[in-house]
Parts: C-alpha cells; sequence; structure tokens
C-alpha cells in the first residue's frame, strides 16, 4: 500500500515534468530500491518514464538512508544527499538523484484546476504566511529556551564565554612557561 501510493504520487508529480520523464525513459525495465530501515520501497521504471512496481527482487541501484540523517530532511532533500549510501548502477543512481532532486510539486497549480487560479493562490499564500510563522514561532521558542539555558539558568555556556576562558588560560600559560624560564635562569645564575 505505501508503495502504491507513493509511485501514484510521484507520477503526478512526473506527470507535469516532461524533462524528467525524458531522462527516466532511457531507463525502462531497471529498479531500484530505497531503504529507510525498516521501510524499504521498490521502484521500476517504464517507457514512458513512469514509476512502476519494481518486478524484481534484486534491483539495479540500492540507495540506503540510515534513520538518523531524517531530521536534515528539514534543510531539504539536497542536506540529505551526503548521508545517502549508494551501490549498483551508477548511470541509473545518478538520473534517479538529479530527477528527485529538481522533482518539484507544484501544488497552486494543482489546487488551480480545481478552484481556480486566483482561489488557488489565495489559499497557497495563507498556506505559506501560517508556514512561515511556525518556522518563526520554532525558531523564537528555540532562541529563548538557549537564552534561558545560558543566562537565567547557567546550564549553557555561551561561545563568547568559552573564547574568553580560552584567550585567558593561553596567556596564563604562557606567563607560565615565561616565569619557568626566568626561574631556570636564576637557578643556573647561582
Amino acid at each position: 500500500m505505501l508503495t502504491s501510493s507513493a509511485i501514484a504520487g510521484l507520477n503526478h508529480v512526473l506527470g507535469d515534468a516532461p524533462w524528467a520523464r525524458e531522462r527516466l525513459a532511457p531507463f525502462a525495465g531497471r529498479s531500484a530500491a530505497f531503504v529507510l530501515k525498516p521501510l524499504e520501497l521498490g521502484l521500476g521504471i517504464d517507457g514512458d518514464g513512469y514509476f512502476t512496481e519494481a518486478a524484481t527482487t534484486s534491483p539495479d541501484v540500492v540507495l540506503d538512508l540510515p534513520l538518523a540523517s531524517l531530521p536534515k530532511l528539514i534543510g531539504g532533500p539536497d542536506a540529505l544527499m551526503a548521508d545517502i549510501r549508494i551501490s549498483g548502477n551508477a548511470d541509473l543512481a545518478d538520473t534517479l538523484g538529479f530527477v528527485l532532486r529538481k522533482l518539484r510539486w507544484d501544488g497552486e497549480e494543482a489546487l488551480s484546476r480545481l478552484i481556480g487560479d486566483i482561489a488557488a493562490h489565495r489559499s497557497v499564500s495563507v498556506v505559506r504566511s501560517v508556514a512561515g510563522w511556525h518556522r518563526q514561532t520554532a525558531r523564537n521558542v528555540v532562541e529563548n529556551l538557549a537564552e534561558y539555558l545560558s543566562e537565567e539558568q547557567a546550564v549553557l555556556v555561551k561561545r563568547h564565554a568559552l573564547e574568553d576562558l580560552a584567550n585567558e588560560s593561553a596567556a596564563l600559560r604562557d606567563d607560565l612557561a615565561r616565569l619557568d624560564k626566568r626561574l631556570q635562569k636564576l637557578e643556573s645564575a647561582r
């Protein structure tokens, strides 16, 4: 069920992206597996460049993403690319990576087919405003929590305080080294 839903969603987005289907079409009959333990999504590619359910148990390429890397998705798909382990056909992996990085769903366009251009534009603007408000609120909460923990409770140490301590420690080390040399000179002069 998850596989068929994912394939339907990807194919919907591919329907509005002929450039992506053109890049995938030469790999017709090949398959790929996306592994995010414990989930595994097997995809095949048909002659038109659309995804199908994989007909084979041995995919041509396997893209494995550690579960611990999932929070990086907040930074966008490009943030995850460094953590993906790829095995198998390099050309297919490169093409899949390019298509999936560049493929974007235009929600406003899809919504405009249902309710019209103006209503879709306004609806998407409202959703973007609400999402922006949520991001800003989350940022404010994190900043306030950090300030509380560093100023009020003194659980966290601020960066400039650590830098000051490091500079003072280095100056003390240098002063001790100079004092030690002076003491050695005085002892040798006796």
